[in-house]
Formats: structure tokens, sequence, C-alpha cells
């Protein structure tokens, strides 16, 4: 049996209005594996998270107000470690820019981001959740961005 402690890693959880209760039934069934971790999440789903299964979730903005450029603030700082962002692809959304900055900068700075419960569900099932793999965050050299001065 492996003695080594259990990394705590800090998750966002986002989800949009057709996609919470989706969310809620996957933080549920994980409630146990969530509850030892920090976590965040974009203003309603927080609550909901917070006040339907008790766990305790930093809230930060509503998504369309902000809360999506938040979360992908704190990934591009380094302060988040996985994004759980259950997305809606079949409902417009009036703040399709900031999902889809969300989703780059989770890309970009190599952040597990999971958009569906599968992808979740494998993703906290693995062993190299709970251990102390560290994925490789790139380094990023701003004058590699087309446009940037020297």
């Amino acid at each position: 049996m492996n003695d080594a402690p259990m990394t705590t890693r800090r998750i966002a959880m986002v989800a949009h209005d057709n996609k919470k209760h989706d969310l809620l039934r996957w933080c549920e069934y994980n409630r146990r594996v969530l509850a030892n971790h920090e976590l965040w999440a974009t203003g309603t789903t927080g609550t909901m998270l917070e006040y339907e299964l008790g766990l305790r979730v930093n809230r930060l903005l509503s998504g369309p107000v902000g809360g999506d450029q938040q979360v992908g603030a704190m990934i591009a700082e380094n302060r988040l470690d996985v994004l759980i962002f259950f997305w809606d692809p079949l409902e417009p959304q009036p703040h399709d820019p900031d999902v889809k900055a969300l989703l780059r900068l989770a890309a970009l700075w190599n952040a597990p981001a999971a958009c569906n419960a599968a992808t979740a569900d494998l993703m906290i099932s693995s062993p190299l959740f709970g251990g102390d793999y560290q994925w490789h965050r790139p380094q990023i050299d701003p004058r590699q961005w087309h446009g940037a001065e020297d």
C-alpha cells in the first residue's frame, strides 16, 4: 500500500446553465474526493455546490460578468491546477469570447481540463491526480507572440 500523502489540487469548476445539473451530479458522486481539495467555482455554480453538497467552495464572479476571466487569470498565474468546465456546445452564450479565452488559456498553460463528465471521471480517478505528479508548465516568452515588441 502506498503511504505517500495525497497532493491537494486547486480545482476550478464552471458550468453553463444547461450543464449545472450534470456538474452537480458529478460532484455529488465524487464528493469524498473533492472534499480533500481546494475548490473554486464561478458564482452560481459555487453557490449551488456549497448549498446542495456542503462542499467548501471559493466563489468567484458569475461567468458572464467576469468569472470565466478570473479562472483564466488564475490558470495563467499558476494558482489553479485543474479545470472542470461543463460547457454547453449547443447553446450560444453571451460571453462566448470569454469561454474561448478560458479554454485557450487552459491549453496554453497545459492545465488539465475536462469539458464533460466522462473526461472528468477519467481525470479524477487517475492515480496521478492524488499523487505527486506535476505536469509541465511551458515557459512563455512574450517575444514569441506575433506582434510583440522588442
